[in-house]
């Protein structure tokens, strides 16, 4: 195959929305664990002060996230089920039921909020729209329209959570709960006051606890929220989200505000405190870190909070439950044992910056339809939207703006002792389970670094002025290794190389750790010289680990770097 041929970059970005219409229209992408920024939260006057987050995870092996959806549901005229957001449940008929803005759903007007019913599984979707505008839910505020932020099936009964969000996405003031007894086609709700005002809780995300909430333990329905806004508001004067808070009420009284209880900490043994006063709410995931601190094209988006609208689902086989929130370039990924914690960061996922391809595109409002996880909880598929405005994916590609799946695969880590042999012709970039990482894969093209073809080419530009750059495997055991073969790709005149540092490190128990004693040959010039597809073999002192990379500062003006092959060997 020869070498991927980058095109142009376009240089220009509208980071204002064109149409109310498209009221989210901005991607996500992520980068492993290691990026971010310890950058004080935008219009805090605050010194700079280290990030407050999560602590890395140890409990999945490898995170295999598609790099672009595959799976729709039926197409509408000239559009895929065209609205945004989705949040869904699954209820007790065995179909899905979800909600979207600004859209026409599966045929119907067009409207601010509407809600759909989604059967069969991935690859033979149905969509049907049962109800929007009026009969859904109502604003609060003028100079607001209305957004659903959350779903929940209990029983054979659906709740809908519906905030209030400003025109600009700068204010949140409000949300409410509304109620259907037949499936989606009608709705109640108190029309005498929002459920939450005063913008606290005002995003509500119930948690997903499968068919019907069939495997919730107790007696309460849960739920997730986020006070003022879900995403980046790009207004300074404007707090953006770092704090997730935790709720629960009883599964027959979530329409009574008043029987709504908040986690408010743990006590001496470790057990969620419960309270019903909202002002003591306390958070259960806070994340203040900022990813893309720095970009290159003026006017795109940057310095980004990790904290967004997004889903949390329990998934059984695995016992964990899996928060999937994004940026305007990520996917961020949490998880914890129970619905209170705790959380720890299992994974990123970076997309990059625009322009975006029809096979490479990050998005926003990410969730994990409970109904498509399968029976060891081992693959799922990540529901998320993509706009077209403002530099997302393609105008008229047929995933934007969009009820779009693309694939989530999970391998717990285990115990397991390494017990591969020295063996210098057996390339461990090649064993069953390995799953890329990297820091960002340019074209989406993660998957043929390891497939023997040293003439092909993939980058890792992002549009971002990062201090790394990596690229690597991970595995769902270990293995002892000594060596890594590093073959280029493409130089460009921007980058393509790496500038200084190039090392290699292995994971262990989840962590990164440079390697002792490395050589390289022949020395690597840490100029434009280094390729393009010239193989460097970095040899070490034997260590075992279940995940190697290369990495080191990115060089050119743009600052990414190349590859065409990576191989790993144990030789002695």
């Amino acid at each position: 195959m020869p070498a991927v041929v980058r095109p142009r970059r376009r240089r220009t970005f509208t980071r204002t929305l064109a149409s109310a219409a498209l009221a989210l229209g901005l991607a996500a992408t992520a980068a492993p664990l290691a990026s971010g920024s310890d950058a004080p939260a935008r219009g805090s006057g605050a010194p700079a002060r280290p990030a407050v987050s999560p602590p890395a995870s140890d409990f999945f092996a490898t995170v295999d996230v598609a790099p672009g959806a595959t799976v729709g549901a039926p197409a509408v005229g000239d559009n895929v089920n065209h609205g945004d957001l989705w949040p869904n449940c699954w209820s007790d008929d065995d179909h899905v039921y979800t909600a979207y803005g600004d859209g026409v759903g599966f045929g119907a007007p067009m409207s601010d909020i509407g809600v759909a019913r989604i059967e069969g599984m991935p690859g033979s979707l149905r969509g049907t729209s049962l109800s929007q505008g009026d009969a859904v839910g109502q604003v609060w505020n003028a100079e607001h329209t209305r957004k659903p932020t959350g779903m929940a099936c209990v029983g054979g009964d659906l709740y809908l959570a519906v905030q209030d969000l400003a025109f600009d996405f700068n204010d949140a003031p409000a949300a409410t709960v509304a109620k259907s007894t037949d499936h989606g086609r009608t709705w109640q709700w108190d029309r005498s006051g929002p459920m939450f005002p005063d913008g606290l809780f005002t995003t509500v995300m119930f948690l997903d606890y499968g068919k019907a909430y069939g495997n919730a333990p107790d007696g309460y329905v849960y739920a997730y929220g986020l006070d003022h806004n879900w995403r980046d508001s790009f207004d300074d004067s404007v707090p953006d989200p770092t704090q997730v808070f935790l709720a629960r009420v009883p599964r027959a009284e979530i329409m009574n505000r008043a029987a709504w209880e908040f986690a408010a900490g743990s006590d001496s043994a470790g057990k969620p405190v419960w309270s019903a006063d909202i002002a003591r709410r306390k958070a259960v995931i806070e994340d203040d870190r900022r990813v893309y601190p720095d970009v290159y094209t003026a006017g795109r988006a940057k310095n980004m909070s990790v904290i967004s609208q997004g889903g949390v689902v329990y998934n059984k086989p695995l016992g964990r439950y899996l928060y999937t929130s994004w940026t305007e370039y990520t996917f961020e990924f949490y998880e914890s044992p129970t619905p209170w914690g705790p959380w720890r960061r299992f994974d990123a996922k970076d997309f990059g910056g625009y322009p975006w391809t029809h096979a490479k595109h990050g998005g926003y409002a990410t969730t994990i339809p409970s109904k498509y996880l399968s029976a060891d909880g081992r693959s799922m598929w990540l529901q998320s939207n993509a706009c077209p405005c403002g530099g997302g994916v393609p105008a008229g590609d047929h995933w934007s703006y969009t009820y779009s799946l693309r694939q989530l695969k999970l391998a717990p880590a285990t115990s397991s002792a390494p017990d591969n042999p020295p063996d210098a012709a057996r390339n461990l970039a090649r064993e069953p389970g390995t799953v890329p990482t990297e820091r960002v894969a340019h074209f989406g093209n993660s998957g043929f670094y390891n497939n023997g073809n040293r003439t092909e080419s993939e980058d890792d530009w992002n549009d971002e002025a990062k201090a790394d750059s990596w690229w690597g495997f991970t595995w769902p055991r270990q293995y002892t290794l000594d060596k890594v073969a590093y073959t280029t790709g493409a130089m460009f005149p921007d980058g393509g190389w790496f500038a200084r540092d190039l090392r290699v490190q292995v994971r262990q128990k989840g962590v990164w750790k440079d390697v002792s004693q490395l050589s390289t040959a022949p020395a690597y010039p840490y100029n434009s010289s280094a390729g393009p597809h010239r193989t460097y073999e970095l040899s070490f002192a034997p260590v075992a680990g279940d995940g190697v990379r290369i990495i080191g500062a990115p060089g050119g003006t743009r600052t990414f770097t190349s590859i065409g092959e990576l191989e790993a060997y144990r030789t002695r």
